[in-house]
């Protein structure tokens, strides 16, 4: 099979206009649009396209079964590839589900809960998650918010005064969808592990941004998805479970591919990760899952970090030097996600405006990260993310067009 992966210079932060030149002829979507909307869903690299279009092409001319079948060895090599990019132990600790969210519900409700058990988590969960703690406090669990520190990031001294016998998960995202902060969460790993406390991170918005190791960061689970910085297909997501606990886990749906069906009466679950998977899946998105993965280890996350970093600093700056313009990021290390309002601006009205530009952003509303937004007297924020196939120019494209915007006195009042 050829290796559509592209072959990079092996400098860990130098990024040559030949190779930024390179990897933008290999995304389509550069021809049409400034894509900064990579948080949302990234532009996908023409490998990932045509791996799905390929097997779609497959299953139409033999039929969804026999293409399956004919794939069983690249969609295995999927689970290798993810292993390898979150520093798992092995492909027994993967599963590939059909999108993050699934992944956090199947990781968290397989915990064995019990009343006066205490969840800790942050202020800036997305609104998913916070919804599942809520709806297992009706069970009675309690929901515990960590409050963060001045800089906007998680209090890591305060967590850890709450840890006391009766916690029994921590869960936070490691990037929050409505700020530019990272979490520090190989401190927080540190602390679950001495604590013995189950630690399930949501890394939807760093997979693909900054290397994830999932050793590294101490967690015992870890959830993410392949549209965002991946730059792969909507509708797939995965989970890494810790090998010690997989069978301490209790998967809230079963069927014929989590359990096998023995008895009349019986049934035994998998010992692997994919008991929190079902059989039926979206064979074309698995593989661009995985050609997307293979890409950004080719790409190496260890040199896109800097570079993202460096693209959003950049744009923050830009930002913060226009009048009228505010960026509303936080925390202590920041990474590709921007956030900003226009004053005068809905921030809906600025998406229209820049997309009539051809220029992606979108916007984050207070439902979606709803303690930390309130916390801050927040309703909306315009939402910016970089990625290593953006460019300075597109940075100063953006920034002008929005400052076009302050300057034309077309002020609006909310």
């Amino acid at each position: 099979m050829k290796d559509d992966r592209p072959t990079l210079a092996p400098s860990v932060s130098a990024w040559s206009a030949h190779e930024i030149m390179r990897l933008r002829a290999d995304t389509p979507g550069c021809d049409e649009v400034l894509h900064f909307n990579n948080a949302g869903a990234s532009l996908p690299p023409g490998p990932v396209l045509e791996t799905q279009i390929d097997h779609l092409r497959r299953e139409a001319m033999i039929g969804g079964y026999e293409a399956a079948e004919e794939a069983r060895a690249r969609l295995e090599a999927v689970y290798e590839s993810l292993a390898r990019l979150l520093g798992a132990a092995g492909v027994d600790e993967i599963a590939i589900v059909e999108n993050a969210t699934r992944a956090f519900d199947m990781a968290f409700y397989a915990i064995a809960f019990k009343p006066g058990d205490v969840i800790l988590t942050s202020s800036v969960e997305y609104a998913s998650n916070y919804v599942a703690f809520l709806h297992m406090a009706r069970r009675g669990v309690r929901v515990d918010v960590v409050p963060p520190d001045r800089s906007g990031q998680l209090d890591v001294a305060a967590l850890r005064e709450r840890l006391d016998g009766h916690v029994r998960l921590i869960s936070m995202a490691h990037i929050p969808t409505n700020n530019g902060l990272v979490q520090p969460v190989e401190a927080v790993g540190a602390l679950a592990r001495e604590a013995g406390v189950f630690f399930l991170v949501d890394a939807t918005q760093s997979v693909g941004q900054l290397p994830v190791d999932v050793k590294r960061i101490g967690c015992h689970a870890l959830t993410g998805t392949s549209r965002k910085y991946l730059r792969g297909p909507r509708g797939v997501g995965f989970l890494w479970v810790d090998r010690e606990w997989i069978e301490r886990l209790d998967p809230v749906i079963l069927e014929g591919h989590a359990a096998e069906w023995v008895d009349p009466d019986h049934y035994v679950v998998r010992s692997d990760s994919k008991r929190f998977e079902v059989w039926e899946t979206n064979v074309a998105g698995r593989l661009g899952l995985g050609a997307a993965v293979d890409y950004a280890l080719a790409v190496d996350p260890g040199r896109i970090w800097p570079r993202v970093r460096d693209l959003a600093a950049r744009l923050r700056a830009r930002l913060n030097a226009i009048d009228g313009v505010t960026v509303r990021d936080g925390g202590v290390e920041r990474g590709g996600i921007v956030t900003f309002t226009v004053s005068g601006y809905d921030a809906e009205e600025v998406k229209g405006l820049l997309r009539a530009k051809r220029i992606n952003v979108t916007v984050i509303r207070e439902r979606t990260t709803l303690l930390d937004m309130r916390r801050r007297g927040l309703r909306e924020l315009i939402r910016a993310s970089v990625h290593y196939y953006n460019t300075g120019e597109e940075v100063e494209r953006l920034a002008a067009e929005v400052g076009a915007l302050t300057a034309s006195g077309l002020r609006h009042a909310h």
